[in-house]
This record gives C-alpha cells, sequence and structure tokens, in this order.
C-alpha cells in the first residue's frame, strides 16, 4: 500500500450534494523562506504597478516630499493654500479643460470605489455570479468613466456568460447600484459596458441653440446626449430618418437642424429643399427655404421638385464621375438637403396614386444614389410601418422619437434595439419632459442613445428668418437649375 508524506485531503467540501468528488493531491509543506521570497516578491510587483497605474499619485507625493525636505511645515501649507486655489482657478476659466483633465478623473474613480463596495452582493444576488466546482465566479470589474449624468462601467464576464445575460438582468443591476436605469452596451470579446444613469439630463426643455459661426455637416450641434455631452447630429455622407407621435418633438429636430447650418447656407455650401405637405411646420421658414433652396407644399409642386433633385443628383454624379469619390461642398456643387416633413402622407396617405410612386422613385432614388454626390434626404413622420414607408431601411441613420406602440421601436430602430434599452414608447407625452426625447441609432453604432433636442419656438423661427433670410447675399441657383450641376 502507497504512502503519502503531507497531509492527506481525500475530498473537497462541496455544498452541491450532485457534484462528482473533487480529489486533491497530498499536501506538501513549503519551507518558510521560500514563502517569504515569493510575499516579497508579490509585494514588490505590487507597489511597482501601483506607481507605474498612478502617474499623478506619484507626481503629487514626489512634490509633497520635496517641499518638505526643502521647506519644512511652511512649505506644506503654502503648498495646501496654492494647490487648491490654483484648482479653482482652472475650474473657474477653463471649465471644459478642467473638468477633462481632473473632474472626471477623479469623479470616475470615486464611482469606482462605489461600485467595487456593491459588485459581489449586486452580482451574486443578481444571479450573475456562477458557481462552478464550489466556487462562485464574479464578473470583474473595470474602469469606470463618469459624467455628471451617467457611468460607464467596463465588466469583464466570467466564460460562458454573454451581454443577454447582463440585459435580461439590467432593472436589477440599476436598483442594486442605485440608479434611474442601466443599459448594456457591447465592447470587446468577453466584455461589455454597463452604461447607468444616475440622474436625468433632460429634465429640462434645452432652449434653441445659438446660430454656429463655423459650420461642420458631419457634427451639427442640435441638443444633448444623456451623459451630458453636447448631441451632434451628421447630415453629410447620409440620410437620417425621423419618427415619433404627434407632439413629440419632430418640428424641434427638423429646426435645429436647419438652425445649425444657417452659416453655410448664406455662405452658398448648403441649399434646403423642404417639403411641407401640412403647410403648417416648415411654412415658418418659408422665406429662408426660398432664399437658400426651395419650398414646396402642394403634393404635385412636391414631386416635380424631388424629381429635379434627382436629375441634379444624377448629373453631378456624371460631372464627377472619375475625379473625387468624396463631395466637399463648393458653391458650384453645394450639398443638398432634402427635408421631407410627414413622409407618410406623400408615400402612403395621398389619394392620387401616380403621384405617390413618383414620390418614392424620387427618394429611392436619392436615397440609394445620393450620399456620395452631396445629397442627403432628412424624412419625418409618425408612423413607421413598412406598408406606410416601404424604403425606411435605405436610411443609414434612425432617430426614434415617442412612440405609441413598442414594436414601433424596432420598425424604426432595428431588431433588438428595444432590449438594447431604446424606450422611446416610454416617453414622456407631457412637453416639458418627453418633446424632443428620443433615441438615435446610427450606421456606425448598433447601440441606441438617448438624446434631446433643442426646442426652436415659434419666435426663434421667425427671428431666424427675418435675420437671415432678409440680410442674405443673393447668387443662389433655383432648384429647376440643378440639373445643370
Amino acid at each position: 500500500m502507497s504512502t503519502f508524506s503531507g497531509e492527506q485531503i481525500t475530498q473537497v467540501n462541496n455544498p452541491d450534494p450532485f457534484a462528482p468528488p473533487i480529489w486533491r493531491s497530498p499536501v506538501f509543506h513549503t519551507p518558510g523562506w521560500i514563502i517569504a521570497l515569493v510575499q516579497l516578491w508579490r509585494l514588490l510587483a505590487a507597489i511597482i504597478g501601483f506607481i507605474l497605474r498612478h502617474p499623478l499619485l506619484d507626481l503629487a507625493a514626489g512634490v509633497v516630499a520635496v517641499t518638505w525636505l526643502n521647506l519644512g511645515w511652511p512649505g506644506l501649507v503654502l503648498l495646501a493654500v496654492v494647490v487648491p486655489g490654483t484648482l479653482a482657478l482652472w475650474w473657474r476659466w477653463r471649465p471644459g479643460s478642467f473638468a477633462r483633465f481632473i473632474a472626471r478623473s477623479v469623479l470616475g474613480k470615486w464611482r469606482r470605489w462605489h461600485y467595487r463596495r456593491h459588485w459581489a452582493a449586486v452580482m451574486t444576488i443578481g444571479r450573475l455570479a456562477p458557481l462552478y466546482r464550489g466556487r462562485v465566479l464574479l464578473p470583474e470589474l473595470g474602469k469606470v468613466s463618469s459624467t455628471p449624468y451617467t457611468d460607464r462601467v467596463q465588466v469583464r464576464m466570467v466564460s460562458g456568460q454573454s451581454a443577454a445575460d447582463f440585459a435580461s438582468r439590467a432593472p436589477n443591476l440599476a436598483h442594486g447600484f442605485g440608479a434611474m436605469l442601466c443599459r448594456v452596451r457591447t465592447g470587446r470579446p468577453g466584455a461589455l459596458v454597463l452604461e447607468l444613469v444616475r440622474r436625468d439630463a433632460f429634465a429640462a426643455i434645452i432652449p434653441a441653440l445659438p446660430v454656429p459661426q463655423h459650420v461642420n455637416l458631419r457634427a451639427l450641434h442640435v441638443g444633448r446626449r444623456e451623459d451630458g455631452s453636447p448631441w451632434l447630429a451628421r447630415l453629410h455622407g447620409t440620410h437620417l430618418l425621423i419618427a415619433g407621435a404627434t407632439g413629440a418633438g419632430k418640428g424641434s429636430l427638423l429646426w435645429s437642424l436647419v438652425r445649425a447650418m444657417l452659416p453655410a447656407m448664406r455662405e452658398g455650401l448648403v441649399r434646403v429643399l423642404a417639403a411641407d405637405p401640412k403647410l403648417m411646420e416648415l411654412a415658418f421658414g418659408r422665406g429662408l427655404f426660398e432664399r437658400y433652396g426651395a419650398y414646396a407644399c402642394d403634393p404635385l409642386a412636391i414631386v416635380v421638385m424631388l424629381e429635379d433633385a434627382v436629375r441634379g443628383m444624377q448629373a453631378r454624379a456624371a460631372l464627377l464621375a472619375g475625379k473625387q469619390r468624396d463631395h466637399a461642398p463648393t458653391a458650384e456643387h453645394p450639398f443638398t438637403v432634402v427635408l421631407v416633413d410627414e413622409v407618410a402622407f406623400l408615400t402612403a396617405y395621398l389619394p392620387d396614386k401616380a403621384v405617390r410612386e413618383r414620390v418614392k422613385a424620387a427618394l429611392a432614388t436619392l436615397t440609394t444614389q445620393g450620399r456620395a454626390v452631396g445629397y442627403c434626404v432628412v424624412a419625418a413622420l409618425q408612423d413607421p410601418r413598412k406598408e406606410v414607408m416601404s424604403i425606411r431601411n435605405l436610411f443609414p441613420d434612425k432617430i426614434a422619437m415617442r412612440l405609441d406602440e413598442p414594436e414601433q421601436v424596432d420598425m424604426v430602430l432595428g431588431d433588438g434595439a428595444r432590449d438594447r434599452g431604446a424606450s422611446a414608447d416610454l416617453i414622456s407625452s407631457d412637453p416639458a419632459t418627453g418633446a424632443g426625447v428620443a433615441f438615435i441609432r446610427l450606421e456606425t453604432d448598433p447601440d441606441p442613445v438617448r438624446v434631446r433636442a433643442a426646442w426652436v419656438c415659434d419666435d426663434d423661427i421667425r427671428a431666424m428668418t427675418a435675420k437671415h433670410a432678409a440680410g442674405a447675399q443673393p447668387g443662389l441657383r433655383p432648384v429647376e437649375a440643378g440639373a445643370a450641376a
């Protein structure tokens, strides 16, 4: 019979009665001097790693040490006065850079400490810490990035878990961490990001934004994102579909886009073709559109305007073929925005079937061929069903404002959007809290983001039209001449 020199441990105490027996080898005692060397090496590695991970803390400790050695207590007192004063002046005069380099970093570390305190309990009670061979395996808490409104918590999942496991437990996570809501964002393989909303950035109406001095057609400032950062909408190189029930705030978003493009419109680099079958929303700025593009409200006039735009787009494509692949707005070839309010009336509810088919054909041509040559279609509608808007999949970027039914969210933003947190059907119908609030899903990012558009009131539109339409410099060609572009 074999014998062992060491403590014989045969069976691990496993709380699972159905688990198979787990056998361990005999335990041999390691000499004390080897244990001491290993522990010393671990301590040294931990100290070096801490120093490398916290350069600012190392710098602060070095400054304190040098001050103490050279000036003693008076130097430390002076340091305690000068440093907070400098930080206060920095925050007062340069709040943006202070938030970027100081405030967000400090807030992120503080919030990470908060999550670390509750991590094990929330993961275990929320059934996201599986039991494997008698051991509880916790997902690994990673870096935390914070703003005054949201936290983005990086998580390394346990092998075998998926993002869907966390998405199904999102309400548990929000409650456990004391947040208003939690959304799960996809990350690299084996990891994800928990977006926890602590405060509502849209508790108050956002007033109309000032007209910018410079225009970036790939980043038009039209509102605010849920984390408090500016909402920068892209029009150049894409098409935009906006869906929302009556009173959801579609008009504010349309006017915010126009407002953000005004300087480029005055310079002749952008023209807007406005289709307004309701004769209500865009009619306030009719003078603005007629000065820098075209305006049409009669269905037949609208279809003529759209078909002229198609001819202009095709002529421009023939002219630029083989010369350039990306469009750059110029006075000769301006960026053209086709703005269509209540497009469902033109594509589904218009009694004249022939006109309906012509509108569909023109919009389909513009959305399939217009991106590369500087044409963008921005369409707004209330009913997002396929039979109402059969070409909705031709719009790369989509915005869902308040909708009537949960199913409509996936109709607008794509399958699975509501499961990812885009609860557009739960947006409040109270204009003070819900008007302008939306979820966006971009071509480059499958995760929906909650945003709110600035509110452009009637007085803002009148003042904007009176100032910019009246003071404009003539010289833009009419839409009918677009075929020569």
